[in-house]
């Protein structure tokens, strides 16, 4: 069989499949979205090659929430699971030395912050974030619990599916790139009024993350795999550069 699959060169986005910044039936985008016609700046050099994640920032439970800010003996209360994949670029090539951050409500939908409006209760033993950097072959790997839905003040009932904030940086602060994984089998994908303002179910389906039984933990831990890739014209969605990096 022939391989017709791109080798390199430029590969332009497609703005068609991001969604539009003006989308009413979410509602922040009404403030949010552009007022005036789209700038690109070129990013410094500086920007570009500074600071340089290493190993020696991460500690030894970075990607491990189930642990990470658990009393001793003690662990995160909720459904645990593995979350792993693959940071790629256009082409399908890894992309190692990536620093992957991840943030998230606990098991009942509630975030650890002091301005939080929901009043599901608090797990002291769940801090909610977690940081890995991708290997040689572009991969990374978490253990969390599954975060709960919790509501939101955009319409009378709206609720958010259960989602896992990601933010993906390259060699520097400024190449910064911030996404959301929702749950396959999510009722609440489709209600969604941020997930509605995607064009495509191709592009709801690239922010799912499937569950992945062949690396779920019997007794311990279920799977689901979340590959996330950089530019090009089905590039992973993103709130911020939807250029990518």
């Amino acid at each position: 069989m022939t391989d017709t699959s791109p080798k390199g060169g430029y590969m332009p986005r497609d703005r068609q499949w991001q969604p539009d910044g003006l989308t009413p039936a979410y509602k922040t985008s009404l403030k949010r979205s552009p007022q005036a016609a789209l700038l690109s700046f070129p990013s410094t050099l500086g920007e570009e090659t500074g600071p340089v994640f290493g190993h020696d920032l991460l500690g030894r439970l970075d990607n491990d929430l189930i642990l990470n800010c658990a009393q001793p003996d003690e662990s995160a209360i909720g459904p645990r699971i593995i979350l792993h994949g693959r940071v790629q670029d256009e082409t399908g090539r890894a992309v190692p030395g990536a620093l992957i951050e991840i943030w998230q409500a606990n098991a009942g939908g509630r975030y650890r912050h002091k301005k939080e409006g929901y009043l599901a209760p608090l797990d002291p033993n769940f801090g909610g974030c977690g940081r890995v950097i991708s290997d040689a072959e572009g991969r990374y790997e978490f253990r969390t619990i599954q975060p709960g839905p919790y509501p939101w003040p955009n319409g009378m009932n709206d609720w958010r599916p259960a989602h896992i904030h990601f933010s993906i940086f390259g060699h520097g602060f400024a190449q910064r790139l911030i996404t959301q994984m929702y749950f396959e089998g999510d009722p609440l994908i489709p209600l969604c009024p941020i997930v509605g303002a995607l064009k495509s179910q191709a592009a709801v389906d690239a922010l799912t993350a499937p569950l992945d039984m062949a690396r779920t933990v019997p007794m311990d831990a279920r799977a689901y795999k979340f590959d996330i890739t950089l530019r090009g014209r089905r590039q992973t969605y993103f709130e911020n550069r939807v250029e990518g990096m």
